[in-house]
């Protein structure tokens, strides 16, 4: 197990995305050796704890941010999380050079379209407390 306290990827996700809660579920059952860090945008506290980035841009993709301080966004961060989960042979395709362009137009569609997409799959709506942070 591994007992550094910083992990190798901090993962900025959307908690009140059911889809996105579901896979960041998934992502910590099996973060076995604690590579991965998971920072809940939508948590009451999240712009007092981290001052210097742009919350809309995080609620707009996915970002995530290595130990070293540089920033991934969109599938790259999906695919960073499960490879250091052990399951990024899932996700490789999806960077792939010939599918990446089309991989990223599609998650960005997805990304915009989360809460109707989380909906119509899950059944379940977007939580209230994200509606409170938008205003």
């Amino acid at each position: 197990m591994n007992t550094n306290t910083t992990p190798q990827l901090t993962i900025f996700y959307d908690g009140g995305c059911p889809l996105c809660a579901i896979e960041m579920r998934h992502l910590k059952r099996l973060n076995q050796d604690n590579k991965l860090g998971f920072v809940d945008i939508m948590a009451a506290d999240f712009d007092q704890r981290y001052p210097e980035l742009d919350w809309q841009a995080l609620n707009d993709r996915i970002h995530a941010m290595r130990a070293d301080g540089t920033m991934l966004i969109g599938l790259d961060v999906t695919y960073e999380a499960w490879r250091l989960v052990g399951k990024g042979w899932l996700y490789a395709p999806l960077r792939w050079p010939l599918v990446k362009p089309l991989a990223d137009r599609f998650y960005l569609w997805f990304a915009k379209h989360r809460y109707r997409i989380s909906y119509l799959l899950t059944g379940q709506k977007r939580c209230q407390q994200c509606e409170l942070k938008k205003t």
